[in-house]
């Protein structure tokens, strides 16, 4: 892995601020919405995040890390359209807590595969994307998006009763 520059640095702390204000948002309001401050932290650190990952071209061509970015700013443009519009009828609250969680599986997918390339400093964890290890780590990331999804659209469902 090359070295991370000052810009690397950025956005690895905006992404970090963004992991943890969205925990905080999804223990405490169990959906990421747009009204709480740790959610407008989650969003505003995650629109960043996306933003600069776009910029960041380690392997010198767009790569899955920029596909990811891309599939965060289409689920927040998705997310936000879902809780500002009535667009998608009864079904918005739905489509806003499932884009916006979209973009914390979108976080966490990056976030450990460079963490594993890199550390322990010297001799990282994984030195390859298709290392099964990762592989298990990005799998279980989908089936707790999966599940954590469901819940949130039955939980959902509960609080409209």
């Amino acid at each position: 892995m090359p070295e991370m520059t000052l810009f690397g640095w950025f956005h690895t702390v905006v992404g970090i601020v963004a992991i943890l204000s969205g925990i905080k948002t999804l223990y405490r309001d169990k959906v990421i919405g747009i009204e709480a401050t740790s959610a407008k932290i989650y969003l505003g650190c995650t629109l960043v995040a996306a933003v600069t990952a776009l910029m960041i071209y380690k392997r010198g061509a767009f790569g899955p890390a920029h596909a990811l970015a891309v599939l965060t700013l289409l689920a927040l443009a998705v997310g936000m359209i879902a809780a500002k519009t009535n667009i998608f009828g009864k079904l918005s609250p739905y489509i806003q807590a499932v884009s916006f969680s979209g973009t914390f599986l979108f976080h966490m997918v990056p976030a450990i595969t460079d963490g594993l390339m890199r550390l322990p400093v010297g001799d990282p964890v994984v030195k390859v994307f298709t290392d099964p290890f990762l592989q298990g780590f990005h799998l279980a990331f989908l089936l707790i998006y999966i599940i954590g999804s469901a819940w949130q659209v039955m939980w959902l469902r509960k609080q409209s009763d």
